[in-house]
């Protein structure tokens, strides 16, 4: 990580001194993130460092007052619920093994299920297995994970061509998603309606297809929002402001 922020620092012509660095890491440091933040202080020549997990600073960016729900979306999926007083929640995002229901990972690795299901005659036939790829192959990649998210458009594509073996698929991953969402709302206090924002690859990608059958899924208080701007706004919003809300949630280092 600190090879790729030399690399971001070079190309972005930062030579230092910096008073502020706010970074949203996927691969945050859980164990080591003082010393981590300490390692980019130095390295960027830095006053000050202020270091996160990637769903604070895509909560920040979606939802600029703080207070919601966002729900992030990639290969894995995340979700991050912040009440009016700055407690917070994390819900899932527990990895491909254990978590990440509705993620492209879940929806590729369903797919592949029902190709190879539809191979052996034991399931229902799909357009799903008109692909050339043998899902057996995967066993070997060294990027597995991504190569099974990979197949997520393929699932929704066919269920957008009427297949309903993909668009079986598709309700399920909404219906997983919209789960997870009712379990965040139901962190925060109060009876009135609650701010939720999607993002992440997945919902770019897939659009009203996803989130259709996610809004009628969800609970009265769940109001879909659009996200107002993307992790790297909420980044900038961290760097040039206070802690704030997300305060518990960032580890700063000053020298």
């Amino acid at each position: 990580m600190l090879d790729a922020i030399r690399t971001a620092a070079v190309a972005a012509d930062v030579t230092g001194p910096v008073e502020l660095v706010a970074l949203g890491l996927t691969g945050y440091p859980q164990a080591s993130a003082e010393a981590f933040a300490a390692d980019v202080g130095e390295l960027l020549d830095a006053d000050e460092v202020r270091l996160t997990q990637d769903m604070v600073t895509a909560h920040a960016g979606a939802l600029p007052d703080g207070y919601g729900v966002v729900v992030a979306a990639g290969t894995g999926l995340v979700c991050l619920a912040v009440d009016r007083d700055g407690t917070w929640r994390k819900l899932d995002g527990h990895g491909y093994l254990f978590g990440d229901a509705g993620s492209a990972f879940a929806i590729g690795r369903a797919g592949l299920v029902a190709v190879q299901r539809a191979r052996d005659g034991r399931g229902p036939v799909t357009k799903l297995a008109d692909t050339a790829l043998d899902p057996v192959t995967l066993y070997r990649s060294s990027t597995l994970v991504d190569d099974v998210a990979r197949f997520a458009p393929e699932v929704l594509r066919c269920a957008a061509e009427g297949d309903p073996v993909a668009h079986e698929l598709v309700v399920r991953a909404a219906g997983d998603i919209a789960e997870t969402i009712e379990a965040a709302v139901a962190q925060l206090a109060g009876e009135g309606p609650v701010p939720v924002a999607c993002v992440g690859g997945l919902f770019a990608g897939a659009g009203e297809q996803l989130l259709a059958p996610v809004r009628d899924a969800l609970p009265s208080r769940a109001r879909l929002t659009p996200a107002a701007g993307n992790s790297l706004d909420g980044a900038e919003r961290l760097a040039t402001g206070p802690a704030g809300t997300y305060a518990d949630l960032i580890v700063t280092h000053r020298r």
